[in-house]
């Protein structure tokens, strides 16, 4: 993992703060280009359909991706997928061509990407109150999307793992769509920043404490900090983590996030609840994605595509 960061140079450590947020934003959508639907068809493998979904809070529309293995008639499972970029980037697009490859075919599911809202555009709740409402269009349309309504998972990674955490609460409490799991990689859940982990990878991460910071600043507005901040906004937050879905946590040693993933997990087991945790050693924030071919990279894959394979199948 040092020389992959070392070989990705200074842009592994260049450090988010408000003053460059908006040049962040634009380098981002200029190295991160949302391909085309054809190019995600890849010649025919897979079904993919844009759909722009109401929400019932009157707020903007939502846009789902949802894709398929072609040619499959028979309900599959649903992979329900909030993309990360620390609430500031990212898209729903760009995510779709690993998460096809590495699981749509193999597994025979079907996956939808949100694109929620970005911050600071758009503060808390605007991003999990799109996810919540995608989630509801897709188990009310599940026919239509051809999927199993009773067998979702929700998941992300980085920000995209802190909303499907937050997500898992909202739909609890309002009793919305009960996924059967939620796959929470290196999740984003902790706008405190007062962890061991996020003072002492500070300086070595791929994900300084200040780029942190900046995140949730530019999500939260003059709620950062807040103590009486929602659970919603900030799953860490949460004095009541029973009558989840079964979790998957990751995290990587070496990262900013470790400490509040394993603070999350633990959480869940002192409920009563089902939670599996990895903490890759050595591995930084976006290992995976720095390093895809690396030992552990595979070994992280390989655990998480397990877990998926044994929650479907119940």
């Amino acid at each position: 993992m040092r020389a992959a960061v070392a070989a990705a140079g200074e842009r592994a450590r260049q450090v988010l703060t408000p003053e460059c947020l908006a040049a962040w934003q634009e380098r981002d959508a200029a190295d991160r280009p949302r391909p085309t639907l054809d190019r995600l068809r890849d010649d025919g493998r897979f079904e993919v359909t844009e759909l722009r979904v109401p929400r019932a809070d009157g707020g903007d529309d939502v846009t789902l991706v949802s894709a398929r293995p072609a040619g499959v008639r028979e309900e599959l499972p649903l992979l329900y997928y909030l993309h990360g970029g620390g609430m500031v980037t990212g898209n729903a697009w760009s995510v779709l061509p690993r998460l096809l490859r590495g699981w749509a075919l193999p597994l025979g599911l079907a996956v939808v990407s949100v694109e929620y809202p970005l911050a600071p555009r758009t503060r808390f709740p605007g991003a999990v109150e799109a996810c919540y409402a995608g989630l509801v269009w897709a188990a009310e349309h599940a026919g239509a999307l051809g999927v199993d309504a009773r067998r979702v998972v929700i998941g992300g990674k980085s920000a995209g793992g802190g909303l499907a955490a937050a997500l898992a609460l909202l739909t609890r409490d309002r009793g919305g769509p009960a996924p059967v799991g939620q796959l929470l990689l290196s999740p984003m859940l902790d706008d405190r920043g007062d962890t061991f982990s996020s003072h002492q990878m500070a300086g070595h991460d791929t994900w300084h404490r200040t780029s942190n910071a900046t995140a949730w600043q530019a999500l939260l507005g003059h709620r950062y900090g807040a103590a009486d901040l929602s659970p919603y906004a900030a799953p860490a937050r949460a004095t009541d983590l029973s009558r989840l879905p079964a979790a998957y946590v990751e995290a990587g040693s070496a990262e900013t996030f470790r400490d509040e993933a394993v603070a999350y997990a633990n959480a869940i087991w002192q409920a009563g609840g089902e939670a599996e945790l990895h903490v890759w050693p050595g591995a930084c924030h976006g290992f995976d994605t720095l390093a895809p071919h690396a030992a552990i990279a595979r070994d992280a894959h390989d655990a998480r595509t397990r877990w998926l394979r044994r929650i479907l199948q119940r």
